[in-house]
C-alpha cells in the first residue's frame, strides 16, 4: 500500500534550522514529481516547494526562496526539505505529496517557529 511518512518537524527558534524527511513506499517514486505542501491554521493549502522526478527542476514558493531547499534521493524513495532562517510565519503543519499518474498524500508534520 502507499505511504508517504513524514518526520523531522518540531520546535525550533526564530532564525533556526530544520530537514524535514519523507519516506516514500508503495509506488513507483522515480516517476513521480514530488512536493512540499503546508497549512497553517485558518489558511489556506500552499505549495511550497517542489521537484521533478529526476532532480532536474526545483520550484520554490515566493515566500520560501532563498531559506528552503527541496532534494530527493531516488535510491532511497525519500524527499527532503532543507529549512533555514525559519521565521515564526513557517509554523504550519508540512505535507509531503506525490504527484504523477495518481497523487498521494502523507499525513503531515508540525513545525513551529516560536521563541
Amino acid at each position: 500500500q502507499v505511504q508517504l511518512v513524514e518526520s523531522g518537524g518540531g520546535l525550533v527558534q526564530p532564525g533556526g534550522s530544520l530537514r524535514l524527511s519523507c519516506a516514500a513506499s508503495g509506488f513507483t517514486f522515480s516517476s513521480y514529481v514530488m512536493s512540499w505542501y503546508r497549512q497553517a491554521p485558518g489558511k489556506e493549502r500552499e505549495r511550497v516547494a517542489a521537484i521533478t522526478s529526476d532532480s532536474g527542476s526545483t520550484s520554490y514558493a515566493d515566500s520560501v526562496k532563498g531559506r528552503f531547499t527541496i532534494s530527493r534521493v531516488n535510491a532511497k524513495n525519500t524527499v527532503y526539505l532543507q529549512m533555514n532562517s525559519l521565521k515564526p510565519e513557517d509554523t504550519a503543519v508540512y505535507y509531503c505529496v506525490a504527484k504523477g499518474a495518481y497523487d498521494y498524500w502523507g499525513q503531515g508534520t508540525q513545525v513551529t517557529v516560536s521563541s
